[in-house]
């Protein structure tokens, strides 16, 4: 029997079968590649159904699956039979977003007590690591996947805009209405153009959500303005990669901070590089951060040869240098997050921007 999935979906049971097949995974290094020489041993797995939950234990040769009732064993070399033929499926599936599973494996999903391809959690992650022995800590982490399409860091939505407030002249209601009609493949920097050539002038004035303005000071007291010169920049300029992205905001200095801050102590990569790795750690935008990191500890990246990766909050420097590398601001849809239009508040007009944070589309 075969039945459809999402890449995403198929993607995260794709690592989940690797760690288990293989039974050790790489430390990934800051571009994306695999260090060989930090190999880190893979004890068991455990995954959340909506059932309950299963432990999937590397025993030599067989995985001893444990949970709800089940007590078995199974060759690993099935896993790798199964993982080789998903891992094959999303390389070769084209840009479909459903893919069919291949022969026979639904019926070893069913087997091995897999009836959720995505994990059934309340943490966000998608399964749980305990390495190098069955008794040590267990370790959370989401998985991200080049063959699957990576999910965004920070996915944006109406609780992630920031607010400009338009100043420099007061527009009657026609042309506000004529600025918010304009339709173009370019709509939102077309209004911006727009309303800079009718006098107008858009200034940062806020983050929109209290909850996401109080989770981004906590990064620092003034990241949010330098999240709205960012975005600014990536309209107006046209850049999107963070890192190129931060190298401007360095020459903009939206701050006015000194150039030995800027140079020597490298303050916008430092602040930029802590968010990045506060939203890999659960910071999102209408929930409350308090700088206290969630169940997520890390991520298992699977890279486009099918290699699985593995960044843990331990190793700070390297996850943050890898979140920094590989991402970039992205645009959300206009219409489901509400921005990029003029609307009167208190008898004054602000224009939002919203905030989304993606994976870059390749790994240089």
């Amino acid at each position: 029997m075969a039945f459809e999935a999402s890449r995403r979906d198929w993607s995260e049971l794709y690592a989940f079968f690797r760690l288990l097949a293989d039974g050790y995974v790489c430390a990934g290094k800051a571009d994306g590649t695999p260090d060989e020489e930090k190999k880190l041993t893979v004890a068991m797995v455990q995954r959340e159904e909506h059932d309950g939950t299963r432990r999937y234990i590397i025993e030599g040769e067989d995985i001893h699956m444990v949970g709800e009732g089940r007590d078995e064993r199974f060759p690993r070399e099935d896993f790798a039979t199964v993982a080789m033929l998903v891992g094959d499926m999303l390389k070769q599936g084209g840009g479909e977003e459903e893919l069919t599973s291949p022969d026979g494996v639904e019926e070893f999903l069913d087997a091995v007590a897999i009836y959720n391809l995505e994990a059934k959690t309340d943490d966000r992650t998608d399964f749980y690591v305990a390495f190098w022995s069955v008794d040590a800590p267990l370790v959370g982490f989401r998985s991200y996947s080049r063959l699957g399409g990576m999910i965004p860091l920070l996915d944006g939505g109406r609780t992630a805009n920031i607010k400009f407030e338009q100043t420099g002249v007061r527009f009657p209601n026609p042309t506000v209405n004529k600025i918010n009609w304009l339709e173009s493949p370019n709509e939102v920097l077309d209004r911006m153009l727009m309303i800079e050539r009718m006098g107008g002038v858009l200034k940062y004035n806020d983050v929109a959500d209290k909850v996401f303005r109080s989770n981004l000071l906590m990064i620092d007291l003034h990241f949010p303005r330098i999240a709205a010169e960012m975005l600014r920049t990536m309209y107006y300029e046209g850049i999107t990669r963070i890192p190129a992205l931060t190298e401007r905001i360095k020459e903009i200095n939206p701050l006015k901070i000194k150039t030995e801050l800027i140079t020597k102590h490298r303050f916008y990569e430092f602040k930029v590089k802590q968010f990045l790795l506060a939203l890999a750690m659960g910071m999102r935008p209408a929930k409350l951060y308090n700088g206290t990191d969630s169940a997520v500890e890390g991520f298992i990246y699977t890279d486009t040869e099918g290699r699985t990766l593995c960044y843990h909050k331990a190793d700070r420097q390297t996850f943050e240098d890898f979140l920094y590398n590989h991402t970039r601001l992205e645009k959300g849809p206009l219409d489901k997050d509400k921005y990029g239009y003029l609307e009167r508040e208190n008898n004054l007009y602000y224009f939002k921007l919203n905030l989304k944070v993606g994976f870059v589309k390749r790994s240089k």
